[in-house]
């Protein structure tokens, strides 16, 4: 009896391990999973995503405006940017995160792809113009904290007029402040009884209805007003100014009707 009670001890273990054997390519329930099951498994990767953006400046630093509906600047530093110029579209793509500065710099950029369409350098035009008005009696320049920048009769889209602003009050070293005449007096920069901004100079570009000319197929033209205002006896404008691009996007510089002192 004892022989036969050892023989199906061994007789059960036999079989116990050969069931194991059989299914030795399951994973143990809380262990590694098999191979199979690493190789095939989704990805760990963070996913990138990509955003259109017009480049506004090229000074060794992309100056960036956000497009499609995107009202962010973005500042972005490449290791080679020089075929980037001002006007171009570019994708950026990147982890995701934008870092909380002014303007918003992107995070884990992994590719900045220069687009073959939508080339429009106005932006760079209104830059110039906003330098030439500064050029001009330059005794209205002096002793500023602020710089005020109104571009909003523009057809810049909203970040591409603050990327210009940006730009501008940083040239000249001041604190940039948005807005029209109106809303900075409301504001209290401007002394709107004594028409006088003690230490601060708006500068404004206003566009018009476009000059009525002959103008080959595929050719804009833009008509704007200029200005730069201290006081009600201090300012400078440029009058009657137009500008015309060509079908590939290039603004050919501009020209100004007249001048005028206050």
């Amino acid at each position: 009896m004892k022989k036969w009670t050892l023989f199906l001890a061994v007789y059960f273990c036999v079989c116990l391990l050969a069931a194991c054997a059989a299914g030795g390519g399951e994973p143990v329930p809380g262990g590694m999973p098999s191979g199979k099951e690493q190789t095939s498994g989704e990805s760990t990767q963070p996913a990138s995503v990509a955003t259109i953006c017009r480049v506004v400046s090229n000074d060794g630093s992309l100056l960036l405006a956000g497009m499609d509906g995107d009202t962010n600047i973005y500042t972005l530093a490449l290791e080679d940017a020089t075929n980037l110029a001002a006007g171009a579209l570019v994708e950026v793509a990147f982890d995701g995160s934008v870092m909380e500065t002014w303007p918003a710099r992107f995070s884990g950029v992994t590719a900045v792809d220069i687009r073959s369409d939508g080339f429009d350098d106005l932006c760079a035009l209104y830059l110039r113009v906003l330098e030439d008005l500064w050029e001009e009696d330059s005794g209205l320049n002096g002793g500023l904290t602020y710089i005020g920048v109104d571009l909003s009769r523009t057809r810049l889209s909203e970040s591409e007029r603050a990327a210009v602003a940006w730009a501008f009050a940083q040239n000249h070293g001041a604190e940039l402040v948005t807005g029209t005449w109106e809303e900075l007096a409301e504001q209290g920069y401007i002394d709107r009884e004594n028409l006088y901004w003690e230490d601060g100079i708006l500068f404004s570009i206003t566009e018009k209805e476009e000059p009525v000319y002959f103008m080959p197929e595929g050719m804009t033209a833009a008509a704007f007003d200029a200005e730069k205002w201290r006081s009600g006896l201090g300012a400078y404008y440029f009058c009657d100014c137009t500008s015309i691009r060509d079908d590939g996007g290039h603004w050919d510089g501009y020209t100004v009707g007249s001048q005028a002192i206050s």
